[in-house]
């Protein structure tokens, strides 16, 4: 029988997962380094957006398996981000504005014309895990937080510098993100090693962080093969 990893094991093993997460990527550096063309950045953002609408989903659905009250109260609040609330206008919003910022109307983007396969099978895939795997996998899975803000913090300052039209307000989905993710990292986190005590449960929450890296890098993959196509 395979021991259980100790407390510092386990993290570990999930942290070492950060140079599968997708700001590694091809398409991500090119992004960076201002190498995109407008209509790439439009792929990108359209195709991104169906992935953002999706994560309210994904979020209740880790809710209803999950059978924990102060668990559900926790994460009960992401919805909220996402969705808006009469004071906020949410996450999902805030990334239509950088849709409208490089040149795409509110009206395509909500319409998903421009969501390729590939991203969209990625993207339902990922709910459906969510779905259908036990709720601590389900969080496991979203661990990418631990990655994500210091690419955030890189991608305002960088796109502000290589794409002249692009204004901070445009940006407002990552600037209010920043510090949200921080937060979160450190909460899921908490969440997963804490529940997950069993070798078992372990190596299928690594296991889950894994499967999401690689839905995050199959999205970038489509959107670069459809700038490609479409050039």
């Amino acid at each position: 029988m395979t021991a259980i990893l100790d407390e510092t094991e386990f993290i570990g093993a999930l942290r070492a997962l950060s140079s599968s997460y997708w700001g590694g990527h091809p398409f991500h550096r090119r992004l960076h380094e201002g190498e995109l063309d407008r209509r790439a950045l439009q792929l990108w953002a359209a195709n991104r957006w169906y992935y953002q609408r999706m994560l309210p989903q994904k979020d209740a659905a880790i809710i209803s398996n999950c059978p924990l009250p102060e668990i559900r109260r926790a994460w009960v609040d992401r919805l909220a981000y996402h969705d808006g609330t009469p004071d906020d206008e949410g996450g999902i919003a805030r990334w239509l504005r950088l849709c409208e910022a490089v040149g795409l109307s509110r009206e395509e983007v909500v319409d998903e014309r421009h969501v390729v396969p590939g991203v969209r099978f990625a993207v339902d895939a990922y709910v459906n895990f969510a779905r259908t795997r036990p709720w601590a996998e389900a969080i496991a899975s979203g661990l990418t937080e631990m990655f994500a803000g210091h690419l955030m913090t890189r991608r305002v300052a960088d796109m502000l510098a290589h794409y002249d039209w692009i204004r901070p307000e445009h940006l407002a989905y990552f600037t209010d993100r920043i510090e949200a993710v921080s937060g979160e990292g450190k909460g899921t986190l908490d969440i997963v090693v804490r529940h997950c005590t069993t070798r078992e449960q372990q190596d299928a929450a690594v296991a889950a962080l894994a499967f999401k890296c690689d839905v995050l890098w199959q999205m970038l993959d489509a959107v670069e093969r459809a700038a490609a196509t479409d050039q």
